[in-house]
This record gives structure tokens, C-alpha cells and sequence, in this order.
């Protein structure tokens, strides 16, 4: 089956998910397509059955904003014209589902039909979606789609609360490809980032104001004054600033390490022993699940699909949201001995594998080919 994806090309959750669903389908000798301004981070290297179509936006000085939606229809038209494409698959309702839908109507015009997927994943509806400007825009898309997936339970029941939806929302969930989270690494590596008897605490966000930075600091303070511990920081955004301010104020900037945007997600994490997610919403918790298939328990909210994932007391603690003691208590309970952690350490990585890749994306498959049968009922 030739698929076009249509994702942001970033660090973000539905990125990164849209781009290994990509590189799983072209594995299993789908021929895959990528339609975006850029090409995705995850996606290193091109082969027979993936390719990248950019779009380019022309800059006119009548336009205030570039009309990216606009130059995003044409191009899927002109790739779904010159490579026969069977389906389109966009991730984000904002500005994907709209202009995936410009696309379809563009083709039916010249009696070409092709049924639209959308996956829903969190803040195009619960954040953007849901603003007067863009909600009648996105309730249009959705109810216009062919299919429409969301991440998570949580997220679907949301959506369905916001807009007035039509169509039936599938939940397929987020997932992780366990094989690419067998690397090993030594104990000499793990002491470039913190002392035998510390602890190795871990955050990895895009630093926005919904994931409580302020929060992971301050848990992080209580919980070194209990254990001695490293807090490792990962990703780049707004609140990043104002993080390494409060550390200075706290008089721990010598225990917590700013990384910025890594690659080495994998290796950071083997090294942790505890993750914390204190998010204020969250679609599915994408950190989270990763975090758990490399043996680190997690410390989170009870926001949005985290608990989907985090099961409480398994594989680690929920808490609500911004109550910062009960955090730290739980954080201690798991770290405070070693078997007590290597209980946790089990537990998440077990439930992590119910996610896997080969479990979720036969549910993709299944929904390609019931779309792609009723676009030959149209055809």
C-alpha cells in the first residue's frame, strides 16, 4: 500500500510517533511518503520504500503569515497525483486534517479518491483546537476524515466533551519499539553523569509551560536532601530560562545538568533510576513509556492518559496534579533501596512491552485497509 504521512517534523510526541509508524510500515513493505516542511527528526536515513516530500512555503510580503495550510494541500495533491498514493494519514488535526481535506476535495474534482486517517494527539485539541478562532475549523476536519484515531482513551473522551464529533473516534495508543532499547552500557559511562552513591533523576520535555518545569526542580530539591541524587534535564523550551534561575535560588545548579536536545535519549535513560512527569496535561505520556521500556520507574501526575500508561504502585506513582510533597514521598519510597528499585525498574519495563510497536501496528494496518476499501466503493 503507498501511504503519505503528514506530521510536524520535530521533537513533539506526534512527530516522533507519526515518523517510527513511518519506518514500521515501510519495514513491512509499505511504501511510505512524508509530506512536511522538514524532514523529521527520527527519520535518518531514506530507503526504497520511504521517501521525503518537502514543502515549501513562497514568501509574498501580502501575506502577514505565510499560508503554510495552503502550499501543505497542493503538495499533498501533486505527490498523491505523481506516486498513486492509496491513503493519507495526517497526525495533528491543526493544520493537517484541514489541509488534507482541501487535498481530497482538489482530487475528487479530477475523479481521484483518497480516504484521510487522522490521529489525534493532544494539544491540537485540547490546547489550540479548542480556541473560537480554530474550533468550528477543526470540528469540520475531524467530522470530514475518512477515520479518525486518537492516543489515548482520555484524549478521545476529551475530544468528544470539546466538539461536536460525528464520527467514531478509535483509540489505538502510542507505542515503542522495544528491539531499538536493548543497547547496554557500562557502569564507567553512568559516572559522566553522577557520582557511585547518587542517584540519576531524569526529566525530557519541550519545556512548556503545561509540563510544570518549576515542579520536577522542586521535587528533585526535596528529594536530594533525603538521597543523593543528579538531576538530568533534556530538551529545549521556553521554561528552560527560568528553571536554571530556580536551581540557582534552591543552590542546586551543581546537581542538576541541562542537556538541551539530545539524540542519546536511550543512553540517558539507562542510566536513570526515577523519571518525573508532573505534567498539567498530557495526551498519552510518550516520555513516560520510554522512560519505563528502559527500566525507569516513574513519578507523574494523574493528567490526561498518564494514567494509561503509569500504573500506580506497578510501575511507579501518581499524584495530583502539582502536589509536590506526595511526589517527593513517593519518589523516596522507590529510591530510598536497591530492591525496592529493581522491583519498580521490573515493573515498568514489563508493562512498557505491552505497547510495543508489533502490538499496535497491526491496529494501523487494520484501519489502513478498511479505508482503503471504501475508497474503492468511491472510486
Amino acid at each position: 500500500m503507498k501511504i503519505a504521512i503528514v506530521c510536524y517534523p520535530t521533537f513533539g510526541g506526534s512527530g516522533v510517533v507519526a515518523t517510527e509508524l513511518g519506518i514500521a510500515l515501510a519495514n513491512r513493505g509499505h511504501q511510505v511518503h512524508f509530506v512536511t516542511y522538514r524532514q523529521p527528526v527520527r527519520l535518518e536515513l531514506l530507503s526504497n520504500n520511504i521517501f521525503f516530500h518537502e514543502v515549501h512555503v513562497p514568501e509574498y510580503p501580502l501575506f502577514h503569515y505565510q499560508p503554510y495550510e495552503l502550499a501543505l494541500s497542493s503538495k499533498l495533491v501533486d505527490t498523491i497525483k505523481l506516486h498513486q498514493i492509496d491513503l493519507l494519514h495526517v497526525h495533528y488535526a491543526i493544520p493537517h486534517a484541514y489541509a488534507g481535506y482541501m487535498a481530497k476535495k482538489m482530487l475528487e474534482e479530477e475523479g481521484i479518491y483518497v480516504p484521510m486517517i487522522t490521529t489525534l494527539h493532544g494539544t491540537d485539541i485540547t490546547l489550540v483546537g479548542k480556541h473560537p478562532f480554530y474550533k468550528p475549523a477543526v470540528t469540520f476536519s475531524i467530522n470530514q476524515s475518512d477515520v479518525v484515531t486518537s492516543v489515548s482513551d482520555s484524549l478521545k473522551q476529551g475530544t468528544l466533551e470539546i466538539f461536536d464529533i460525528h464520527k467514531e473516534i478509535e483509540v489505538i495508543p502510542n507505542f515503542i519499539d522495544s528491539k531499538k532499547y536493548s543497547t547496554s552500557f557500562t557502569d564507567c559511562q553512568r559516572t559522566n553523569m553522577a557520582d557511585e552513591n547518587e542517584r540519576i533523576i531524569t526529566h525530557i520535555s519541550n519545556f512548556r509551560k503545561v509540563k510544570r518545569i518549576p515542579d520536577v526542580i522542586h521535587v528533585f530539591h526535596k528529594i536530594q536532601q533525603n538521597i543523593p541524587s543528579k538531576l538530568i534535564m533534556v530538551g529545549e523550551g521556553p521554561e528552560k530560562e527560568g528553571a536554571e534561575r530556580l536551581c540557582e535560588t534552591l543552590g542546586i545548579s551543581n546537581q542538576v545538568i541541562f542537556l538541551g536536545n539530545s539524540n542519546e535519549i536511550d543512553k540517558i535513560l539507562c542510566f536513570s533510576d526515577l523519571f518525573l512527569l508532573p505534567s498539567e496535561s498530557e495526551s498519552f505520556g510518550l516520555a513516560a513509556l520510554e522512560a519505563m521500556i528502559n527500566k525507569v520507574p516513574v513519578i507523574s501526575s494523574n493528567a490526561g492518559g498518564i494514567p494509561e500508561v503509569n500504573m500506580h504502585g506497578v510501575t511507579g506513582f501518581l499524584s495530583e496534579i502539582g502536589d509536590i510533597d506526595d511526589m517527593v514521598t513517593n519518589a523516596i519510597g522507590i529510591l530510598k533501596d536497591d530492591s525496592t528499585l529493581e522491583q519498580f525498574k521490573k515493573n515498568a519495563v514489563r508493562e512498557a512491552h505491552k505497547f510495543d510497536i508489533a502490538k499496535v501496528l497491526p491496529l494501523y494496518e487494520e484501519v489502513y485497509q478498511r479505508a482503503y476499501k471504501s475508497r474503492l466503493k468511491n472510486a
